[in-house]
């Protein structure tokens, strides 16, 4: 969709199982290469301050760095060493973000600079090959590694990823050839330049999509935008039967309701969740943790006590796993399953935890369960969380609850104006709180003129201080003379 919010959703077997939103305001600078100047060394905690540029320095542990990283002393002994004998302060780097900045943190770094591709990950300075895990035997895996080692330069790696089967190797040498020579090029941007200054900038949304899921296990591909379809046929042209699966939805309704995806995006934003079995979760997020809590709700089982509870944790540890995904939460989590006395039954519903927790795509790690029945877990965090992304502390519960945040709102009413789009309508009146008007028009009201001219209707749009969070409404869809009448009257009251 030609809206300035751009949305992408994973459905698999009719279950929303990922979502992905980018926005103009929020620019993403995960895999961004930068040459930073060190600004702050902090031996006490083994890492550095790198401005690269941004509102926020970066943040490099000692672990992460090149120079560390490359040193040919026993690892053991490397530890032992305090980050001021591997970088000083005013020294140059070239680093990469590994992680957004949050709050009032800022961006974390790398020194260890990667490119991940659909089937390589290229490391132009690590000097390892690593081979995923999913290809088994360690047979396989060995020789696989001794195979594509032969192909490296200097101090070049990789790690393969999956989809390198092959049927595709020479797909993924070229994959490798690409990199090493946007690396190259990425190396004379990098000593002309001054610190700090951007030498390399990560793909958009589109792009990550494509190489970031495997192609042979997606049925269908829907774009709601004639430009995005093209674009999406053109990078998926050398990839066998691809560019058959990719769709243009041309409906009016907005793709995502179409498809009833925007209910999904509604119920992650919910504190309740409720179980297939009549139970149900609430989920609480603090600031240094999510706590997740299992009820029995309106199951009542129809053996005994334990084997009801079991089943309810069982259920629930599949949502969870769905939940943590979908709403993209990370950090720590403590899940509190209802009371098992059986050792079995815990172990049962750990393992239905682990094994639902395969399919995601980020890094997750069950550590266990506590003395008091709470299980410990982690997720990496990667990006800004749903709740983060689409909502904010509400004004009037004063952070108590959650609504949706003025941008949030904004692409809202953007997106149901645009399913006006060449409609008989010459003009459409919408009111809108007060504070949402300035994020829907745009700097000098040009984006509301780009909307009016996309949908092919005058958007006259009357800010009100006395509509409260979320409020909104289209109060006519006509003539341009009527509507200018109908605006008159709702301003004389």
């Amino acid at each position: 969709m030609a809206t300035r919010e751009r949305r992408a959703a994973v459905v698999e077997n009719g279950q929303v199982i990922e979502l992905m939103i980018e926005r103009p305001v929020e620019e993403r600078i995960v895999g961004n290469v930068y040459r930073g100047r060190v600004v702050n060394v902090l031996p006490g905690m083994q890492a550095c301050f790198v401005d690269i540029g941004r509102e926020k320095n970066g943040f490099l542990y000692r672990d992460e760095l090149l120079s560390f990283h490359l040193s040919n002393e026993e690892e053991d002994e490397k530890k032992k060493r305090n980050i001021s004998d591997f970088v000083q302060e005013g020294e140059e780097l070239l680093v990469q973000v590994t992680k957004e900045g949050f709050g009032t943190k800022g961006p974390r770094l790398t020194g260890v600079v990667a490119f991940p591709g659909r089937y390589v990950v290229y490391m132009p300075q690590a000097g390892y090959v690593g081979v995923s895990k999913k290809i088994f035997p360690e047979e396989e895996r060995e020789r696989w590694r001794s195979e594509w080692e032969q192909l490296l330069l200097n101090d070049e790696g990789l790690i393969i990823r999956t989809a390198c089967k092959k049927e595709v190797r020479h797909e993924a040498e070229q994959e490798i050839l690409f990199f090493r020579q946007m690396w190259e090029e990425l190396q004379k941007r990098g000593k002309g330049a001054k610190a700090p200054s951007l030498l390399y900038q990560s793909s958009g949304l589109i792009e990550r999509i494509l190489r970031d899921f495997p192609l042979d296990e997606v049925g269908e591909i829907v774009v709601d935008d004639r430009e995005e379809y093209h674009f999406i046929k053109q990078l998926l042209a050398s990839y066998p039967n691809m560019e058959s699966r990719v769709f243009l939805y041309k409906g009016k309704e907005n793709v995502f309701s179409h498809l009833k995806v925007e209910k999904e995006i509604e119920k992650g934003l919910r504190r309740q969740v409720w179980l297939k079995n009549g139970g149900y979760l609430m989920m609480d997020h603090a600031e240094a943790l999510t706590v997740i809590d299992v009820n029995s709700g309106k199951f009542i089982g129809k053996q005994d006590l334990q084997d009801t509870v079991v089943k309810v944790n069982i259920e629930a540890a599949k949502e969870i796993a769905h939940q943590l995904r979908l709403r993209d939460i990370s950090g720590i989590i403590i899940i509190d399953f209802i009371d098992m006395k059986r050792e079995e039954d815990q172990q049962l519903v750990l393992h239905t935890l682990e094994q639902a927790l395969k399919t995601d795509r980020t890094k997750t790690n069950v550590i266990g369960m506590t003395g008091l029945g709470l299980v410990e877990m982690t997720r990496k965090k990667v990006r800004q969380s749903l709740q983060a992304s689409l909502s904010k502390p509400c004004p009037t519960c004063r952070g108590t609850g959650q609504v949706l945040s003025d941008e949030a709102q904004a692409f809202k009413i953007e997106r149901e104006l645009w399913e006006y789009r060449g409609s008989d309508a010459e003009a459409i009146v919408l009111e809108l709180p007060s504070h949402i008007a300035p994020v829907l028009f745009g700097q000098d009201g040009g984006h509301l003129k780009r909307l009016e001219t996309a949908i092919g209707s005058r958007i006259l749009a009357v800010p009100k201080k006395t509509l409260k969070e979320e409020q909104y409404e289209i109060r006519y869809i006509g003539s341009l003379e009527e509507a200018t009448q109908f605006v008159e009257r709702i301003k004389k009251r």
